[in-house]
């Protein structure tokens, strides 16, 4: 089964594909937030169609966003009918920047990917928390 991972935002969304057989987690991409949240949904839902995912996992944080996070996994839900699984995000986009310079991304590269790289880092927590 695939599992996509989210790491929401409200300027940016970051999205990341993992396989819970193999789990090995790629970055997918990055939704920009400038529509409403149905679109944005829609896309999510879209991306799910055809990446034949079965479960959404979405990074929750400790704090700021926590409700609105989970309104668009609620939301995702009702759109997607898949199960949706908060995992705790701390920190994940400090790591995923740290990551991304060890691997000599530059500034203007980073920005653009972080996201995607926080997302699948919140599906590797997953994994690693044994919730499969």
């Amino acid at each position: 089964m695939n599992i996509l991972g989210i790491d929401f935002g409200l300027k940016k969304i970051g999205l990341a594909l993992a396989n819970t057989e193999s789990q090995l987690v790629d970055p997918l991409g990055t939704i920009e937030v400038k529509h409403k949240t149905q679109e944005v949904i829609r896309r999510i839902k879209t991306i799910c169609e055809k990446e034949k995912v079965g479960k959404i996992v979405v990074g929750l944080p400790e704090s700021g966003i926590v409700k609105k996070v989970k309104q668009f996994g609620n939301q995702l839900n009702k759109t997607t009918k898949l199960p949706i699984v908060y995992v705790d995000e701390t920190l994940t986009s400090k790591e995923a920047i740290v990551r991304m310079i060890e691997l000599g991304r530059r500034k203007k590269a980073r920005r653009k990917k972080e996201d995607q790289f926080a997302a699948a880092l919140i599906l590797q927590n997953y994994f690693n928390k044994n919730y499969v």
